[in-house]
């Protein structure tokens, strides 16, 4: 089963995405997007791994800023029983999107990825939760790289919503199943 969770900055989305990866498996993989650009995000993502290891529970972190597909697919294959947290996919969509930059087709380019990714999902069998935030909902960026990281990011979380079974939104620390309330219109 494939779970989405959403949000925006310091909602609690990745507090709840761990918890819930604890209540579905006996251990979890923590695929880990990020780079660490800076002091104070070395600082960040310290905590972060200290907070799992005081948990209690069994995880295993893998750093994975660009092959997630690859990643997961692995996992999938190797039929480990372990719940997979990838936390998130927008740092991992920001990884491509500077990859990419100079490229004259640097949004197809980065759409592919997340095409791909989009497929591991839909067919993974395993229990796998993906975190992302949910960046339209603040104001237009200035800058056209801000403008095109923010539609790829609408896209792509509308996209990985499809593809999985569960949905949540998080806000002020509460967790909100979405899915399942979502107004269907007859086609």
């Amino acid at each position: 089963m494939a779970v989405l969770v959403t949000g925006g900055a310091r909602s609690g989305k990745s507090s709840f995405a761990e918890k819930l990866t604890m209540h579905r498996g006996k251990q979890g993989i923590y695929l880990a997007t990020s780079h660490i650009y800076d002091e104070e995000m070395r600082e960040r993502i310290g905590l972060h791994q200290q907070q799992r290891h005081h948990s209690g529970f069994p995880w295993e972190t893998r750093e994975e800023p660009y092959a997630l597909r690859d990643c997961l697919t692995q996992l999938h294959k190797s039929g480990e029983g372990a719940v997979v947290l990838v936390d998130c996919l927008t740092l991992w969509l920001t990884n491509w999107l500077l990859y990419y930059e100079q490229e004259s087709n640097a949004v197809q380019l980065v759409s592919d990825q997340i095409d791909e990714l989009v497929n591991v999902v839909s067919s993974y069998s395993g229990q796998l939760i993906l975190v992302t935030n949910e960046v339209g909902d603040g104001i237009v960026p200035e800058y056209p790289l801000g403008r095109q990281f923010r539609d790829l990011a609408g896209r792509m979380n509308q996209r990985v919503a499809e593809a999985c079974q569960q949905v949540f939104l998080v806000t002020v620390g509460i967790p909100i199943e979405l899915k399942s309330r979502a107004y269907m219109l007859d086609e």
